[in-house]
């Protein structure tokens, strides 16, 4: 999903060790899903592959590089229909592109080896969430409203795999650590790239996980917050890089199951 909180972070570019003080319930963070997108063709002007942000050989670190000797697991954010609905005002418009490269993926890793997280809002807001859904009342829904299931297209795989759901932005905690072990690299795809992947992949890298950010099987707010955050999280490195979908397929295949 998409919110200001990843638009401040990779905008400010933290350092590694910069304290990230940014409210996840900030009431005037955008949506989600990114409402609040560039001009309607700005997403799309680039060409089908520059969603890509990661430069041939030069962000893309080789398979393995800078990975734990454990297993690889692959940790699905978000894919649900809220942030796909080209309708709902939390729509991450590049979520169709990045949705096979899920797929592909979660298929590789197989379901002892994939994760799939769930936003969900909380029943009754606390805080500053409280005016954040005051300007997102749609989104007050229950957990199992249709608009916060598995996405159909991934449905099937997610049945067999375990899945974390959570009223935060970031998912890193102790029921997604339940499955990503010590040593293990985590695989992170998913929606949005600069609101919950990004508060994911920083939590658990700063938790001691390796974390790899599979550029093309992630969807930001527009190409430029997706891009920001990605640069955002290369900051982390070596605890936390981007790669791309081929350098993830042979982690997936060089690491134990």
């Amino acid at each position: 999903m998409t919110a200001g909180i990843g638009r401040a972070a990779a905008d400010d570019a933290p350092s590694p060790g910069g304290r990230d003080t940014t409210s996840p319930g900030g009431h005037d963070a955008p949506s989600p899903g990114g409402h609040d997108t560039t001009s309607p063709g700005a997403h799309d002007t680039t060409s089908p592959g520059a969603h890509d942000t990661t430069s041939p050989g030069a962000h893309a670190p080789t398979a393995g590089s800078g990975a734990t000797p454990g297993r690889a697991v692959l940790v699905v954010v978000d894919m649900q229909p809220v942030f796909a609905d080209p309708g709902s005002p939390w729509a991450a418009p590049r979520f169709a592109e990045a949705l096979p490269v899920v797929r592909s993926l979660a298929e590789a890793a197989g379901a002892e080896r994939t994760v799939f997280t769930r936003f969900v809002a909380p029943e009754r807001p606390t805080g500053a969430w409280v005016a954040y859904y005051a300007d997102w009342p749609f989104a007050l829904q229950p957990e199992d409203a249709p608009a916060y299931a598995v996405v159909p297209e991934l449905a099937d795989l997610a049945a067999r795999a375990p899945v974390v759901t959570a009223t935060t932005f970031g998912k890193w905690g102790p029921d997604l650590a339940a499955h990503v072990g010590p040593g293990d690299t985590m695989l992170l795809a998913g929606v949005s790239t600069d609101c919950c992947v990004l508060s994911t992949a920083l939590a658990a890298a700063d938790a001691g996980v390796a974390v790899r950010v599979v550029a093309q099987a992630c969807a930001g707010a527009d190409d430029a917050a997706h891009a920001r955050a990605l640069d955002a999280m290369r900051l982390y490195a070596p605890l936390a890089d981007v790669i791309d979908a081929t350098t993830a397929r042979a982690v997936l295949a060089t690491t134990p199951a």
